[in-house]
């Protein structure tokens, strides 16, 4: 399951307002048992087009993934299994197998990076809400305050630590050595900079505060802290800007359910009112909604991430043959 501000500025009002502009203008917890009430066996299949029971993966089950599941049942006439998950990784390989029918936990450059390192072609069928990510601080209350050789964790998954790191760079504490669109540790300028980075496992980014100056902090873990993006958070990107667009959470399926009318409909009840003042209450207003994207420009934009991921994947294999020739040259 994922933007730019004003250094140490709340977060606005505006955001609440939607997507829809963004959409326009872009460049496109429980391990699941065998035992499931909906378990599909060994091989993933399409769902049939009367199929009325669905299960959907989570991270975590919050009111608002409980407030679609009631509207879909009571309102709908679906049946809907809830399956938690307790870390990121897990959702996608169970879906892939065949084991839930959607899930609903990530943004779309997480499920790009999924797909790319694992050759899987899972699909967005549904927006939900773009997010902040939101750094976090016990010891200060302004990016200002942070001095020479502090410490921020940020979390170790590629995808959210190299928006992590996007953040850091944009509230001044982190310089590049290079520009990239997804940025790791290796190419923070450390010289430049005034912080470290500390990767940890995105569900030990809240404990981390404990033991360093700052933390990144991904909006779910953040509400499970109780943890106010707007009063606690003390720096955060823009999830309203054209950049965030990959950063839209998305319902997917495999792709041969990626046109099921039935997964579809249950998908568009995220946008329902009732589940929106839910998602608004819980992000203390920070989560903006993708009301008007459509499945299709979130499969183009997935498309454009996976072939970004791929792009720098061939570029770092031809870096490291380059200093790989280099060594050899030495030694010969």
């Amino acid at each position: 399951m994922t933007h730019q501000q004003t250094p140490a500025g709340p977060l606005s009002n505006q955001r609440r307002r939607g997507i829809s502009a963004l959409a326009l203008s872009a460049t496109l917890a429980l391990v699941l048992s065998s035992c499931s009430a909906f378990d599909r066996g060994d091989a993933a299949e399409a769902a049939p087009e009367d199929q009325q029971e669905f299960s959907i993966g989570v991270v975590g089950a919050t009111e608002s993934h409980r407030e679609v599941e009631r509207i879909a049942e009571e309102e709908l006439g679906y049946e809907i299994e809830l399956v938690e998950f307790t870390e990121y990784t897990q959702p996608n390989p169970a879906l892939t197998s065949g084991d839930i029918d959607a899930n609903w936990f990530q943004h779309i450059a997480y499920l790009a990076d999924y797909n790319v390192s694992s050759g899987e072609d899972l699909q967005p069928i549904g927006s939900t809400a773009a997010v902040p990510l939101t750094l976090y601080s016990n010891e200060y209350t302004d990016v200002s305050e942070f001095a020479d050789g502090d410490t921020i964790a940020i979390p170790n998954d590629a995808v959210n630590q190299g928006r992590a790191i996007n953040v850091l760079v944009e509230a001044g504490l982190l310089e590049l050595s290079e520009e990239t669109r997804q940025p790791e540790p290796r190419h923070i300028d450390e010289e430049a900079s005034t912080v470290t980075v500390q990767p940890v496992a995105a569900q030990q980014t809240v404990n981390a505060l404990e033991s360093v100056e700052g933390s990144v902090i991904n909006n779910n873990f953040a509400q499970d802290a109780e943890l106010d993006p707007e009063g606690d958070g003390i720096f955060a990107d823009d999830p309203t800007d054209a950049s965030a667009f990959p950063y839209i959470n998305a319902f997917v399926t495999r792709a041969e359910d990626s046109e099921n009318e039935a997964l579809r409909e249950i998908a568009a009840v995220y946008h329902d009112e009732r589940v929106l003042a839910i998602e608004d209450e819980l992000s203390a207003g920070t989560s903006v909604p993708a009301s008007e994207v459509t499945p299709e420009q979130l499969q183009e934009a997935l498309v454009d991430y996976e072939d970004s991921l791929r792009n720098a994947g061939a570029e770092s294999e031809d870096e490291n043959g380059s200093d790989d020739d280099a060594e050899a040259d030495e030694d010969a």
